[in-house]
């Protein structure tokens, strides 16, 4: 039987300078925390109690190296793995596991959608207009419940291919994931998602895609991918997506580096004719956009599929 096969739509740079939103240009990988730079504030988050994170260590075994990962548990909530990009992973264990809830300030982008409606100051300026009211829209029609996510140290991986990936999979689809379902009561059998940025962008391709029976939603922001790898990225895709029927979502931004070849990946998907959703937003390569965009887009879309509804792909 034949399906008709979504096209992700992209928001156009024409369409963000008319709307007035600047796209500013970023650095090829985040390295040590901001402020860095001046640039657009966000909106004050209003004082709450502290979010319940908690960090956890692995001990190196024979399979597995070290490791560590802070955790956000929230009970019985579908499970989210987040991956932080390079400049975190050159500052030890113990930064890189923090760098989702420190760096990134996670733990602010999930209040603020727990407490809706969103500004275009919670995204430091880079969103436009049509985008926000989307948004907003689904926040309006069903609440935001949130999900339990875990980050765990990302590794610099020198084999970028999927077997290279295989270690770091393994300590993610084992000793990570269950004691994340541990803590935070979730239930054992239910699949999760994958997300991350920049490096971690395409380790969560790697292995969200390579062990598609464990994650039904694959993320990647602004991926450190290349436009050679499009072919051999869309063909895992496909597999994923027709054995498993996972979803994709592909995130990038005007000042991206990377914008090339994640378009070159999109249309590389097209060709297998594998749904998925490319959102390309104002915005540079750099935390600012971690903490106002990516952290936005990354648990909206996953808490809504891993729920059982779903953001629309934006106008």
């Amino acid at each position: 039987m034949t399906t008709m096969r979504p096209k992700p739509i992209e928001l156009s740079r024409r369409h963000a300078l008319a709307l007035g939103i600047a796209a500013a240009a970023g650095a090829c990988e985040p390295s040590p925390p901001p402020p860095r730079r001046r640039g657009p504030t966000a909106a004050a988050v209003p004082p709450a109690a502290p979010l319940p994170w908690r960090e956890v260590a692995f001990a190196k075994t024979a399979a597995y190296p070290a490791q560590r990962a802070t955790l956000l548990p929230l009970p019985a909530a579908p499970l989210l793995v987040a991956l932080h990009g390079r400049g975190e992973a050159g500052r030890g264990l113990a930064a890189g596991a923090r760098g989702w809830r420190d760096d990134y300030q996670l733990g602010r982008a999930h209040r603020r959608l727990l407490h809706p409606p969103l500004t275009r100051d919670d995204f430091y300026g880079f969103v436009q207009a049509p985008r926000l009211a989307q948004m907003n829209a689904s926040l309006a029609a069903v609440a935001y419940r949130g999900v339990t996510v875990v980050c765990p140290y990302t590794p610099i991986v020198r084999d970028r291919s999927v077997k290279g990936a295989q270690p770091f999979a393994a300590f993610v689809v084992g000793p990570l994931l269950a004691r994340a379902r541990q803590l935070a009561k979730a239930a054992l059998g239910v699949r999760c998602g994958i997300d991350g940025v920049s490096m971690g962008g395409r380790l969560a391709l790697l292995v969200g895609l390579s062990h598609a029976s464990v994650f039904s939603f694959v993320g990647a922001m602004q991926p450190a991918i290349g436009v050679g790898e499009a072919d051999a990225l869309a063909a895992l895709a496909a597999r994923a997506v027709g054995q498993h029927g996972t979803q994709v979502r592909l995130l990038s931004s005007h000042g991206d580096p990377f914008l090339a070849a994640v378009r070159a990946l999109s249309q590389a998907l097209h060709k297998r004719a594998v749904p998925h959703q490319l959102v390309v937003t104002p915005g540079p390569h750099d935390y600012v956009y971690n903490r106002g965009p990516g952290a936005y887009e990354m648990l909206l879309w996953h808490e809504r599929g891993l729920r059982g509804g779903r953001l629309p792909p934006p106008q």
